[in-house]
């Protein structure tokens, strides 16, 4: 099972290291290595939200996301994505950018560097937006219920996420956008581009999220047939198969998954640049490290790792509410990559600990077949 799940990642892992080795020795091994490690370090808590969509998902579209999905994780967002950034921001060519990017790879930095404030507001209200509206939603399983139980009670007021949202937009346009951190260790008012650029990553969430939303609802009375007739297998003794998202519901729900990865993957681009400013060494080592969330996420949906460990998907979104204030701050000041690491590796951690302990509680007690809905967490 597992060769079977990441043997992908250990074959790329291995063209990858030696590509390194060709392309600039043993040095350039040593920065794909650390690069690889990095963005898994981060992305964990990516995996953990991917396999929560993608298990709804049918084995045809979990393909998808592993072979198409991986070369736009890859060629699109860790490679394509910053040469397209400075294109913009620079007013290039595309091939003038990717000169700039081989040739120049000092004068590219600055480039993204000062293209920075727009990524990260439109990232951080994109994440913004997942975070609040796993908070603001009535679960039946709760982590921290003192907190998720009022937080449930104020969903139910219309629009609020995105009213949130847009609050937090604004006083960041106006703290952090006004001097924002450029190249040099300068400031700049960017007040206007943060706002644009906010405003455009909670466009990107309420028209994908509510497309995905859109088609998943319309397949509600299919599911409800689906599951009469897993009830009346169920009876008769007949093995019962779970309902899974196919045609236009999965191909939205698969374009939310790639959106997605791309928001967490702007941490990890520019976290890179901290330790190279060679495109090729960055596309080689976040590849590799894109390559293991991926094969990571299908791991954790194959073994019903969520099913088994019920808060960690909480546990992600905490850490997904924490990386995109992370962001919004980082249009300001600089913050070190091991601290935005170790926020997402210590709430995910938590919670993991969190459900062994529920686990442990429910077998001490012989409430193993005790519907896991019917208990949350106090603490």
């Amino acid at each position: 099972m597992l060769l079977k799940t990441f043997g992908w990642s250990f074959a790329v892992t291995a063209l990858g290291l030696v590509a390194a080795v060709f392309y600039g020795g043993w040095t350039a091994f040593g920065i794909v290595a650390i690069l690889s490690i990095l963005e898994i370090s981060l992305s964990f808590d990516n995996a953990v939200v991917n396999a929560g969509i993608l298990k709804k998902m049918n084995a045809f579209w979990q393909k998808i996301f592993l072979t198409v999905g991986i070369l736009i994780a890859v060629f699109g967002m860790r490679l394509v994505f910053p040469v397209v950034i400075v294109a913009i921001s620079a007013q290039l060519g595309p091939i003038e950018a990717v000169d700039l990017a081989l040739t120049d790879k000092d004068r590219y930095q600055e480039l993204v560097t000062d293209a920075h404030p727009s990524i990260a507001a439109f990232g951080g209200m994109f994440l913004l937006m997942i975070f609040l509206d796993f908070i603001f939603e009535d679960r039946d399983i709760k982590w921290l219920a003192w907190l998720e139980r009022p937080l449930a009670k104020l969903g139910k007021v219309d629009m609020l996420s995105v009213c949130i949202a847009l609050v937090v937009l604004l006083v960041s346009a106006l703290t952090f956008g006004a001097h924002a951190h450029q190249h040099g260790g300068a400031h700049a008012d960017k007040a206007e581009t943060v706002l644009l650029a906010g405003i455009a990553g909670l466009i990107t969430y309420m028209i994908v999220g509510g497309l995905s939303g859109y088609f998943e609802d319309k397949l509600e009375e299919e599911e409800e047939r689906e599951h009469e007739e897993e009830e009346q297998a169920a009876r008769t003794g007949k093995p019962k198969s779970a309902v899974k998202l196919a045609g236009k519901a999965a191909f939205f729900m698969f374009l939310y998954l790639e959106v997605l990865d791309a928001s967490f993957s702007f941490d990890g681009v520019i976290g890179a640049f901290a330790i190279t400013n060679d495109i090729v060494l960055m596309a080689l080592g976040l590849g590799i490290g894109a390559m293991y969330v991926r094969s990571l996420t299908v791991y954790l949906v194959r073994q019903g790792t969520l099913d088994d460990y019920v808060y960690l998907e909480h546990g992600a979104h905490y850490a997904i509410g924490a990386l995109a204030l992370i962001l919004l701050v980082t249009i300001q000041y600089q913050i070190h990559e091991i601290i935005t690491g170790l926020v997402g590796v210590v709430l995910i951690a938590w919670s993991f600990w969190s459900s062994v302990r529920r686990n442990r509680a429910l077998a001490a007690e012989g409430n193993g077949d005790q519907p896991k809905a019917e208990v949350s967490s106090g603490v």
